[in-house]
């Protein structure tokens, strides 16, 4: 029975995507801060199993504490053996004027962002290079495809873990190891909530027209994406588009953006 590790597990999409591998039978792991809301997080993803011996482990930690997550995998793969699905999804955002966020908050956002996904896979890397199988799948943002208004904190950490998958897809494939990058579009989460709380009006503005997915419709399109051993994975036309075409079209919506700023501005 394959096992996966979800950071991130407890909410938004990281549960999302547990409650289908739940449903095909899969062994799941997941990590996050919580244990209240860990715990309400495997009562829904036990619910989905399909199989009576399937397990569903909660482990307690924050992701931007090396030892924390590091001791949490090792506790995973002690349980279920190795990963054949390594999930990043754990992440946070706090929108706002470059000038007005503290340097606390680029740290924290790195921290959680970059450095949780990258303990993450440090610590779970050489159980899956034993069996030379399995698959990293790395949840970045369409905010790594262009840089935006207000996202000068969240964006940096998303670009970074975008230049981590695209430089690990090829050392580890020598190791039978696939990488998979997501870029999802806003996603009605908790994490979107929160974002809303401090986003600039120039930032609603310019992130408004996009339509807002549902975690579970992101869950699919990452699960079918893995499937089919895709690199990329990028839900939605837009998404898609901004990822083929993204140096070619940002200087037009560079002109755009700086159109719907002046016009916030000038009210």
């Amino acid at each position: 029975m394959q096992h996966a590790i979800v950071t991130g597990g407890s909410s938004g999409i990281g549960k999302a995507i547990a409650v289908l591998l739940a449903k095909e039978g899969v062994n799941i792991s997941i990590i996050a801060r919580r244990p209240e809301v860990l715990d309400i997080a495997k009562t829904e993803i036990s619910a989905a199993a399909i199989h009576a011996e399937q397990q569903v482990h909660c482990y307690v930690a924050d992701v931007s504490v090396r030892a924390q997550i590091e001791t949490a995998i090792e506790q995973s793969i002690q349980s279920l053996g190795a990963p054949d699905l390594l999930i990043t999804s754990a992440g946070i955002a706090h929108p706002g004027y470059f000038e007005e966020l503290p340097l606390e908050i680029f740290e924290k956002t790195m921290a959680v962002n970059y450095f949780g996904s990258l303990y993450a896979i440090k610590s779970a890397l050489p159980a899956m290079q034993k069996k030379q199988q399995g698959r990293i799948v790395i949840l970045s943002s369409g905010a790594a495809l262009i840089g935006l208004y207000g996202y000068t904190a969240y964006g940096s950490s998303k670009f970074a873990l975008r230049g981590l998958a695209e430089s690990l897809r090829g050392e580890l494939k020598c190791s039978g190891i696939g990488v998979s990058i997501v870029y999802p579009p806003d996603t009605d989460t908790p994490q979107l909530v929160a974002e809303n709380l401090t986003k600039p009006e120039e930032t609603k503005l310019i992130t408004g027209s996009a339509k807002t997915w549902s975690a579970e419709a992101v869950a699919i399109e990452i699960l079918t994406g893995i499937k089919r051993n895709n690199f990329v994975i990028a839900p939605g036309l837009e998404i898609k588009l901004l990822q083929v075409l993204h140096s070619l079209i940002a200087p037009i919506l560079n002109w755009y953006f700086d159109k719907l700023v002046k016009k916030v501005r000038s009210h």
